[in-house]
């Protein structure tokens, strides 16, 4: 079976939940930049949480579907549609396994959110590099050949599920990792240690507004510019989620696709938990920041582990 990409949309990869291990030796992360999203989506249609699966920007892909297939959508909320080889045309709904026959599926744009995830059943093909299949498009590896989707692209799946369907099905329940979550709260971050009363003070207390120019690699923030940080030092490393300021005084908070070493100053990191939520922030979306400890934000972490283990095994144990 495979999956014939007719439109890729602005920005569509295949993603995983990451390349860890290797930071040490400059190899950034990369995966799936709302992780807990990508498991669910994977869950839903029977995949391991970290199979290989497609990640889209503000708008989604149209793609072929040679043979009957399981997908679900998840992450941003975005209008799909699927049209049978007969002619049928459906619209697929979101957060749940969708059972489609053979045909033509578009994903247009994302009315919620930024990035969406598309899971198949039997989990997208491409080589592993480095202990992941994901896409990292500044190194130029991994995924398809390094880079994002095309044209004319052709996506084999490893273990799809045998399936004899005729029509579009989807069960009426739902699921969103992310349901209950304040969407207007603030992002937590620690601070890092010695850092200026006055910048945390001035980082914290005003609204960031998210730059068009925010990528894989970070979101940028613009606002009231800081106060002029100090001169940058000597590199050291950092990490998804550390908040670097550079001369401008206009924060970037470092994302999955992010470098391993820095020189800006560094505010601090977000909480882990947090991390999705800046991922899901479309250009212009306003943001807070609230700073936290580090064991406040251990704690955070720990629930939204204990959330997802509780989703994962309601899933498996649903009829």
């Amino acid at each position: 079976m495979s999956i014939e990409v007719l439109a890729p949309g602005p920005l569509t990869t295949v993603q995983d939940l990451g390349r860890r291990g290797h930071r040490h030796v400059g190899v950034p992360l990369a995966g799936a930049l709302d992780p807990g999203a990508a498991m669910v989506a994977n869950w839903l249609v029977g995949n391991d949480g970290g199979a290989a699966l497609l990640e889209f920007t503000l708008a989604g892909p149209a793609l072929r579907f040679d043979r009957p297939a399981r997908m679900a959508l998840t992450g941003a909320t975005a209008e799909a549609w699927f049209t049978a080889s007969d002619g049928t045309r459906d619209r697929v709904p979101h957060g749940r396994p969708v059972t489609l026959p053979a045909g033509d599926l578009q994903v247009s744009g994302i009315r919620s959110g930024a990035r969406g995830l598309l899971a198949v059943g039997g989990g997208v093909d491409v080589p592993v590099v480095l202990g992941s299949r994901a896409t990292d498009l500044r190194g130029g590896f991994g995924g398809m050949h390094g880079r994002a989707l095309r044209r004319g692209d052709r996506l084999a799946l490893l273990d799809p599920p045998p399936l004899d369907v005729a029509a579009t099905t989807a069960p009426g329940w739902w699921v969103d990792p992310h349901a209950r979550e304040p969407h207007a709260a603030p992002i937590r971050f620690v601070p890092a240690p010695g850092t200026d009363r006055a910048l945390l003070r001035g980082f914290s207390s005003g609204y960031w507004h998210v730059a068009t120019d925010s990528n894989r690699q970070g979101v940028r923030l613009q606002g009231h510019a800081l106060g002029s940080p100090a001169a940058a030092g000597a590199s050291a490393p950092v990490a998804p989620g550390t908040i670097q300021l550079p001369p401008d005084g206009q924060p970037i908070v470092l994302l999955a696709d992010a470098q391993t070493m820095g020189g800006y100053q560094r505010l601090g990191h977000v909480a882990s938990t947090d991390l999705h939520r800046l991922a899901q922030a479309a250009p212009g979306t306003t943001l807070r920041f609230r700073p936290c400890t580090a064991s406040h934000a251990r704690r955070l972490a720990a629930a939204a582990s204990a959330r997802l283990a509780r989703l994962r095994l309601a899933l498996e144990t649903r009829p």
